[in-house]
């Protein structure tokens, strides 16, 4: 009995300390503990977010009405009324509301984590090891957090939490726009590599995609044309936005095959800017869509079924829809985005460059090739080389700083709860939701944002020859 309850309690020990992802690998290779860090907290951050897919499923809320005393007081079972229960108020749990609350639990634990690893330097210090370990305990402060943003009381919270969601979404924005233009950047290199090497293969693929990428580009400007501005006196502000970026986009592609830019910096070509370029129509199209004028921002629906339209209703409300093509791009470039930053924050001097560096690059180089060596050593102890060993990487320094790490989880938060929400302005019942110019010139500032900082990656490195931008 006691070899049991011994063995349940170094279990317990494992779940709560710094062993639970290798408890959870047990088969994977070998990995840096703050790798498996940076993973687990994606993870956490992505059942987060389809836990929130998930309460906005429609007709969830009369489904869970059917469980008896979930959402009434009581339940008569074979002719017996059962003792009046807790219930819980259904609207509650699902919804745009819904996705605010766990949002704004999700966003306070992150923030608390990112005030708690300021000026965290390595793995010596206490705090580091709360972030590395003591998973069981950050769970249950996690749920805690999100079960105690249910009670909070409905007195403005969601038009106060909604401004936060969208300054935070936007600055959000920013960042998966340095990330995707490191991206794309790294990509046109690494097949530039393989192109002078011989391969002609990625020659031809990288003709593809950049003719892939105009294509869509243009298809999309014309389809704005057609049903985003089809009367140009009354859609005069579409019009500006469609023009205005078509010609930045235009703009940039020359650009990028300037030969005084291609001198300086000859990792800029048409891969690129056909890539920022469909970047840009991305952002107008959702930009377009937050419009409240209903009659320059026709539905999906009525745009694929043009026969089942009704004359737009003179309120600017929508049913929410998580099945929105735009919604589901935004997931789509949001994960992408998000897993880039954890996986690259450690290997690409670019990125760390951007805001997840440490201060101290040169002992953390020298950190992990000692560590190499002992996880080597570590493998073929007791033939154990097929389990998986989380080493510690950072006894000299940090890898990456944990304070920005947790504050970018916290906009990445913000920003999933806005794309989930399309952005739009919650009514007093969140039945409706009503578009609103503020989420429109976030989304085609962001736009305007996009061209200029891809601009100034190519041709900086022309106007300052004797600065390093590699």
């Amino acid at each position: 009995m006691g070899l049991c309850i011994g063995s349940l309690g170094s279990s317990i020990a494992c779940l709560f300390g710094n062993a639970f992802c290798s408890l959870c690998c047990a088969a994977c290779p070998a990995c840096k503990g703050s790798t498996s860090s940076r993973i687990a907290y994606g993870l956490i951050l992505l059942v987060g977010l389809i836990t929130s897919c998930v309460m906005l499923i429609p007709g969830l809320e009369k489904t869970l009405a059917k469980i008896p005393a979930l959402c009434s007081g009581g339940s008569k079972l074979t002719n017996l009324v059962v003792p009046s229960m807790p219930s819980i108020d259904c609207q509650k749990i699902v919804g745009s509301l819904a996705v605010y609350r766990l949002s704004f639990g999700m966003t306070i634990f992150f923030f608390i984590l990112s005030l708690l690893m300021i000026n965290v330097k390595s793995s010596k210090d206490f705090r580091a090891k709360i972030q590395n370990g003591f998973w069981g305990f950050k769970l249950l402060a996690l749920i805690g957090l999100i079960v105690g943003a249910f009670f909070i009381p409905e007195h403005g919270f969601s038009q106060t939490f909604m401004v936060f969601g969208m300054i935070g979404g936007f600055l959000f924005i920013l960042i998966q726009l340095l990330l995707s233009i490191d991206f794309v950047h790294s990509w046109n290199e690494s097949w530039i590599d393989r192109v002078e090497s011989g391969s002609k293969k990625y020659g031809y693929g990288l003709l593809f995609f950049t003719f892939l990428f105009y294509a869509l580009s243009i298809t999309g400007i014309v389809l704005f044309y057609i049903y985003y501005a089809p009367d140009r006196s009354v859609c005069r502000l579409h019009t500006f936005f469609i023009s205005f970026n078509l010609c930045l986009c235009f703009v940039l592609s020359i650009v990028s095959i300037l030969p005084q830019v291609r001198e300086h910096n000859s990792s800029c070509g048409l891969l690129q800017s056909s890539f920022v370029s469909l970047y840009v129509i991305y952002y107008t199209w959702s930009a377009m869509s937050n419009n409240p004028n209903v009659a320059c921002n026709p539905s999906i629906r009525s745009i694929i079924h043009p026969g089942n339209s009704t004359t737009p209703s003179p309120t600017p409300t929508r049913q929410q829809n998580i099945f929105d093509p735009i919604t589901i791009i935004g997931l789509l470039m949001f994960t992408i985005a998000l897993f880039y930053s954890v996986f690259t924050s450690s290997r690409n001097h670019r990125a760390k460059k951007l805001f997840l560096s440490s201060s101290n690059d040169y002992s953390t180089m020298l950190d992990d090739a000692s560590i190499s060596s002992d996880r080597n050593l570590v493998g073929d102890d007791e033939g154990e080389g097929t389990r998986q060993h989380v080493y510690d990487d950072e006894s000299t320094a940090v890898s990456y700083n944990y304070s920005l790490f947790h504050f970018l989880f916290v906009l990445a938060t913000l920003y999933a709860m806005m794309t989930l929400t399309n952005w739009y302005e919650p009514a007093k019942n969140f039945s409706t939701y009503n578009n609103n110019y503020a989420s429109l010139w976030v989304k085609i500032a962001s736009s305007w944002i996009c061209v200029v900082l891809y601009m100034w990656t190519c041709v900086a490195p022309a106007l300052f020859p004797d600065r390093d931008f590699s």
